[in-house]
């Protein structure tokens, strides 16, 4: 059943239409596949800040991280929710670009991370290091394609993820953020209309 949902939600992603790198393609199919990151983190991270929700609230969120943690889970990023991603570097000699991605996935209230942020910035905002994601330019492209690919909202993210554990950090104003840390097991980028290819990263 697990992997015909995954199929499933890539056949309606359009992800379908293009191959999918084999070393990502192993780890998403051994992955499961999350409808909503809302949904997910909600039940994850389990603040249960309402009075009216009761012991159980705290129980339940305890015994969903307890499932959860150490499995893998994949997800899609619409492009429209793609922000998290850059223009990096080009390599003109190589043919070979960056896309920089600050792994910070926003779901409601809660956020999935790359490790756990230990501050925030200025504004208020978890402080995250940078993941190259590298790709290979196509006949024709050059850093400006590229970098209207993503200006656009022409990109989509297939992401594979392994829970760890849950994060808190004080709040500008009063308050705390919350989220999940997690590992990022691989994220692969695709056009959004097509599913092709445009960079790969794996976690060594």
């Amino acid at each position: 059943m697990k992997r015909v949902l995954c199929a499933l939600l890539l056949l309606l992603s359009g992800g379908a239409f293009a191959d999918v790198d084999p070393a990502f393609a192993k780890l998403r199919d051994a992955a499961e596949p999350i409808e909503g990151l809302g949904g997910f983190l909600d039940k994850y991270v389990g603040e249960c800040s309402d009075v009216l929700a009761g012991k159980s609230c705290a129980e339940k969120a305890k015994a969903f991280r307890a499932a959860a943690n150490g499995k893998k889970y994949y997800m899609i990023i619409g492009e429209d929710s793609a922000t998290m991603i850059s223009n990096g570097p080009w390599d003109m000699s190589r043919g070979e670009f960056i896309i920089n991605l600050t792994p910070f996935f926003s779901g409601g209230d809660y956020a999935l991370t790359e490790g756990a942020p230990k501050r925030t910035d200025a504004n208020g905002n978890p402080v995250m290091s940078l993941i190259p994601i590298r790709g290979v330019a196509q006949e024709g492209w050059n850093q400006a394609s590229v970098a209207r690919l993503i200006s656009t909202r022409q990109l989509r993210l297939q992401v594979v993820f392994t829970p760890l554990d849950v994060w808190s950090l004080p709040k500008k104003g009063g308050g705390k953020l919350m989220g999940m840390k997690a590992k990022l097991n691989a994220v692969l980028i695709t056009r959004g209309r097509t599913g092709e290819e445009v960079a790969l990263w794996v976690a060594k």
